[in-house]
């Protein structure tokens, strides 16, 4: 696969498709030769805009039926990703899954479990971890630029109004899942990525202020790691407020929110915080989100024959965070202890 063109199948017409299939049609070892949706108008409609010319179609078996498809990429509903992620690997297709990949422990195993078998290479829509301050906050903490880590919060604010364009299915706990499950995976994947470790214990608790979601749209969560680092997370679905993604890490050298780094070991003689000129993850706009950076490190891995920092067995554990706090704000906010298994 090393000279060959990789043949890419988009399944799932709709917002985040375009991002991803501009991206796509950047990478020089990869071409769109499907393009798919139960709604063929819509396929239809994201080759024209794009002036891309390759199958279309509705029928998901088709596309996995192809022999010139060797990528799946799925950015149709939550509630479709694990079925259909389950599917493309039995199939032999390499396959990036939209977050979430699954809305329950089952569905979470099951894909994990699939992938697993085919021997694909996989990669969860965790487009964050290629912004680039994510990734400088991550190589100055892997650097030991603030010390030993000793607390990590992350936040996803993101006030959502029937207006949204998918609000019919955001909004529904069967299509949208949880709070934590739609948006606040985000902050949920950053802590474990910028932290590098994983969680032993949960507890949560919730609200659903305006009362629009089936599900609470509110989420506090405090999270102990196995290294004994303390975490916190949000999600705020009632905010009114532009589109926040809080990032604060305190290690015992110093301390990082957002772009701004105090670190006497960096600069030892600061007299206030050293802001880094970089891109933030401020915004919910697909068409900012760095897919091209995430999409060529996928292409890399599948030539390479490597697997990712964040393939689905990795996701896996993101999604089980997700879950278990869900669990503690059923249980009316008791510790839930990890892994769920």
């Amino acid at each position: 696969m090393e000279d060959a063109k990789l043949g890419v199948a988009i399944h799932g017409a709709g917002w985040v498709a375009s991002a991803h299939a501009a991206s796509w049609l950047k990478n020089p070892h990869a071409r769109i030769v499907s393009i798919s949706d139960p709604h063929l108008e819509r396929a239809r409609d994201l080759a024209s805009r794009l002036s891309i010319t390759c199958r279309l179609g509705t029928d998901y078996q088709a596309v996995l039926d192809n022999p010139e498809v060797h990528v799946v990429d799925l950015c149709g509903p939550s509630h479709v990703h694990a079925e259909q992620a389950i599917a493309a690997a039995e199939a032999g297709k390499h396959l990036l899954v939209e977050k979430p990949i699954a809305l329950s422990m089952e569905e979470n195993r099951a894909v994990r479990d699939a992938v697993a078998r085919a021997g694909v290479r996989s990669l969860a829509g965790f487009v964050l971890r290629w912004n680039p301050a994510i990734q400088t906050i991550k190589s100055l903490v892997s650097a030991g630029a603030i010390g030993e880590l000793f607390y990590a919060e992350l936040d996803y604010w993101h006030g959502l109004k029937p207006t949204h364009h998918a609000w019919h299915l955001l909004s529904k706990r069967k299509t949208g899942g949880s709070a934590m499950l739609f948006g606040g995976c985000h902050a949920v994947d950053g802590l474990r990525w910028l932290t590098g470790d994983e969680p032993v214990e949960v507890t949560a608790m919730a609200n659903n202020k305006r009362g629009w979601f089936e599900y609470d749209a509110n989420v506090v969560a405090t999270i102990r790691f196995r290294s004994g680092i303390l975490g916190k997370t949000s999600v705020l679905f009632d905010c009114e407020m532009p589109y926040t993604f809080n990032i604060d890490l305190a290690g015992t050298e110093g301390t990082i929110r957002d772009n701004r780094v105090w670190s006497r070991r960096l600069f030892p003689g600061q007299t206030g915080w050293t802001f880094i000129p970089t891109v933030l993850p401020h915004t919910s706009d697909v068409q900012h989100h760095p897919f091209d950076a995430e999409i060529e490190h996928f292409v890399q891995c599948i030539r390479e024959g490597r697997e990712s920092h964040c393939n689905i067995a990795d996701a896996y554990r993101t999604h089980e965070l997700c879950l278990a706090i869900d669990r503690s704000i059923e249980l009316g906010g008791r510790p839930v202890t990890l892994p769920l298994d």
